[in-house]
């Protein structure tokens, strides 16, 4: 979040970030709607990020897109299984996490 920021993008509205810390917290904030962007931790465990990107794109009609952070840059090819729309690998590089972050959300109020 530190990252990001509230304002990425001059085009972007402000952001407002919502913090949940299990599996099933995720999944019904995002089956609630109005979130924009979900952005899952890879790594956590016991339900990883990947997993859950997987489910929420296999079970909700309006899933929102999804950055994945993953363990290492060779990980690409599970968030590319899990459907997640974008991954950026830790370490964290804040430019390319924050240009994921702008591109995601441009698209999605594009549409």
């Amino acid at each position: 979040m530190l990252a990001v920021g509230t304002r990425p993008h001059p085009e972007l509205p402000p952001l407002e970030f919502v913090e949940v810390a299990t599996a099933p917290a995720v999944i019904e904030q995002l089956d609630a709607g109005g979130i924009d962007l979900a952005i899952l931790d890879g790594e956590a465990a016991p339900a990883g990020g990947l997993g859950i990107a997987k489910q929420l794109k296999d079970e909700l009609s309006q899933c929102p897109p999804i950055l994945v952070l993953t363990g290492r840059p060779d990980d690409a090819w599970l968030a590319k299984w899990s459907r997640a729309e974008a991954a950026v690998a830790h370490p964290i590089d804040p430019l390319r996490l924050t240009e994921s972050v702008v591109d995601l959300l441009r698209g999605r109020h594009a549409a």
